[in-house]
């Protein structure tokens, strides 16, 4: 029953993926874009509705990932502050990562034998996007301490935190995506993907 259920879930995955235009092919959690979240043709789908949720999956890491207390949240404070120091000459701004994470196909390999295809080769690639709309869009925000802050020196911060998010964040979380338990949903939607494709 249980392997059933799992083919059935690949088995709608790849008719989605057949059926819904490419340019539909998208989610998006950003609380900043809340008109933009899913497209009306992939929203009716199971793979719309899973993909939602790896997007919530990726939020939390991303948050974890932060976390002053922990190893790599440690590591990315202290880098950011060091930055901050250097450029400004003092840590005491309010520092914001207004940033978005993109996850995209990276890469796909086929192997075609007689009617039987296989995917034996597939990995995604982890980008960051900076999120000018969402910087712009808070600068006035006094709970996130950006109310006193001038729109060229917000954006210098923001491009600091950037940069460290690049150098320590996107290689760990890459990783969790294409190898980790918590993305294998993702991973089997792009396998359909390709499939389809193919």
């Amino acid at each position: 029953e249980a392997l059933k259920e799992e083919a059935n879930k690949l088995i709608k995955y790849f008719l989605a993926s057949l059926t819904v235009p490419e340019e539909e092919l998208w989610v998006n959690l950003s609380p900043y874009e809340k008109h933009r979240i899913i497209p009306n043709g992939l929203g009716g789908t199971e793979m719309g509705r899973d993909l939602l949720a790896q997007d919530y999956v990726l939020k939390q890491l991303t948050a974890s990932l932060i976390y002053p207390e922990d190893k790599l949240g440690k590591e990315f404070w202290q880098r950011v502050y060091a930055k901050a120091q250097k450029l400004f000459g003092t840590t005491a701004i309010p520092i914001n990562t207004f940033n978005k994470i993109w996850i995209v196909p990276n890469k796909a390999v086929v192997y075609e034998k007689d009617n039987n295809v296989f995917v034996i080769e597939s990995s995604l690639k982890v980008m960051l996007e900076e999120d000018y709309l969402a910087l712009q869009k808070n600068l006035g925000n006094e709970d996130l301490a950006m109310d006193q802050m001038e729109d060229e020196k917000a954006q210098e911060i923001n491009k600091v935190s950037s940069e460290v998010v690049r150098e320590v964040l996107l290689p760990e979380i890459e990783k969790e995506v294409n190898e980790g338990k918590s993305f294998a949903t993702l991973r089997q939607i792009h396998n359909s993907l390709i499939l389809a494709t193919w």
